[in-house]
């Protein structure tokens, strides 16, 4: 799959906000789909940084070992990050509305994809 194929799958999910695969390196997105009020680039960027501060807390730590997901709940969402295992610095992001969502299948929706996708 195409990232703008990755992404669409990603808007299967029940209560799917919004999708974006992103550079952690710059930040920058290189593909979304949805966010509805979120703002896409804006999420990018801030969750760049959670990414940047757990490698470097990792780093540390001398914990010698991959991120697989990062889960952020919201009293209304959660929020997924996963970095790619072939491409460590980009990372998939996805919004879910929490009264929607089954997170478990969100997850695995999300290793999904991440294996199939082709950059």
């Amino acid at each position: 799959m195409n990232i703008k194929e990755s992404l669409a799958k990603l808007n299967q999910i029940d209560g799917f906000v919004g999708a974006a695969l992103v550079d952690s390196e710059s930040g920058m997105l290189l593909g979304s789909e949805g966010g509805g009020g979120l703002n896409l680039e804006v999420a990018a960027a801030g969750n760049t940084e959670v990414v940047r501060a757990k490698r470097k807390t990792m780093g540390n730590l001398s914990l010698k070992d991959n991120i697989e997901d990062i889960l952020i709940s919201l009293g209304k969402q959660y929020h997924l990050i996963r970095p790619l295992h072939a491409r460590p610095t980009i990372f998939f992001y996805v919004a879910v509305d929490r009264a929607k969502a089954n997170l478990a299948m969100a997850r695995i929706t999300l290793s999904d994809v991440e294996k199939d996708l082709q950059l």
